[in-house]
């Protein structure tokens, strides 16, 4: 969920990043979009400074870890598109209804088919960080619909600019078809210029109706919204330190013979009374406890105190 990072933009040294604000002469700095610039500066800051989205920026992501990342995306964004719907007549949020350029519920649909399969429904949960974010976002749509622009803003701005660095990033790591399979999230058919839609969207923002202490309250419900992402980030990265270093591209964790044995597919598949790939460990171990193995392993063993005697003497 690291595309809260409105500006980042590639560096010049390889991997390096760096965060880049656009200079509009135009805006006064009572405008809601200078606000929420401003305001939104050191959430924007310790976001960028989460474990997860460093590792993440730095191309250590896991697979395992970037289909849960996406699948608190789709719970976050059926959140908010829900509530933009319910709300795309109401002025106070109106402006700011593009479902056509902006809605992502259709990618990620397409990412979690990609990643999980045809009946990847069956296959997901909403997480406890992500639960809080979601029930959120639904408090404010059905009752202070106002600050649901600091949850459009938060997410939409931050995909079209440092989630297109995030769409890169994880395509190269990953290893994911050049024809952006898994990564649809990042890809917005319908904005030909990101800058241009932004720049776009910034003054819809600054021409709606509000007063000052409403502006307060968008740029102060912006900051919980940061907040819930950094809760998201952490959950993450908890769960990624549980993970093995097998699932980094994508593989099997392998078991090591000690620990829960569910954890490895081969137990998981035998608890789940289906046949499926056996455990390189314990694919071993059963190997090696055959009659006619074990005599191989003692005369290897023999050969090998023969040959080192040998060398010795």
């Amino acid at each position: 969920m690291p595309s809260v990072m409105e500006g980042l933009e590639r560096g010049e040294e390889g991997d390096v990043l760096r965060y880049e604000e656009t200079e509009d002469n135009n805006v006064s700095p009572t405008d809601l979009s200078e606000m929420l610039k401003e305001g939104t500066k050191e959430s924007h800051d310790r976001a960028e400074n989460t474990q997860f989205v460093k590792d993440f920026l730095k191309g250590r992501i896991k697979k395992e870890l970037f289909k849960l990342a996406t699948v608190a995306l789709h719970f976050t964004y059926s959140a908010l598109e829900e509530e933009m719907d319910r709300n795309k007549d109401n002025p106070v949020f109106a402006p700011l209804y593009f479902p056509i350029e902006l809605h992502r519920r259709e990618a990620l649909a397409k990412d979690l088919k990609y990643f999980y399969g045809e009946d990847w429904k069956e296959k997901i949960q909403c997480s406890e960080a992500t639960q809080q974010y979601v029930d959120r976002i639904h408090h404010v749509g059905q009752h202070e619909p106002e600050l649901l622009v600091a949850h459009a803003y938060t997410r939409y701005m931050g995909d079209l600019s440092g989630g297109q660095v995030l769409k890169k990033v994880a395509q190269r790591a990953l290893k994911l078809p050049s024809t952006e399979e898994g990564i649809q999230f990042y890809v917005f058919d319908n904005v030909s210029n990101a800058q241009q839609f932004k720049q776009l969207y910034r003054a819809r923002m600054n021409a709606l109706d509000l007063d000052k202490n409403t502006k307060d309250r968008i740029v102060e419900e912006a900051n919980r919204a940061f907040r819930f992402n950094m809760q998201v980030f952490d959950e993450l990265d908890k769960i990624g330190r549980s993970l093995t270093e097998a699932a980094q591209d994508g593989g099997f964790p392998i078991h090591d013979g000690k620990g829960d044995i569910r954890k490895c597919p081969y137990y998981a598949d035998r608890l789940a009374g289906t046949a499926g790939p056996s455990c390189p460990f314990h694919a071993l171990v059963d190997l090696a406890r055959q009659p006619l193995m074990q005599l191989v392993l003692a005369a290897c063993v023999a050969v090998a105190a023969g040959a080192a005697a040998w060398y010795i003497l």
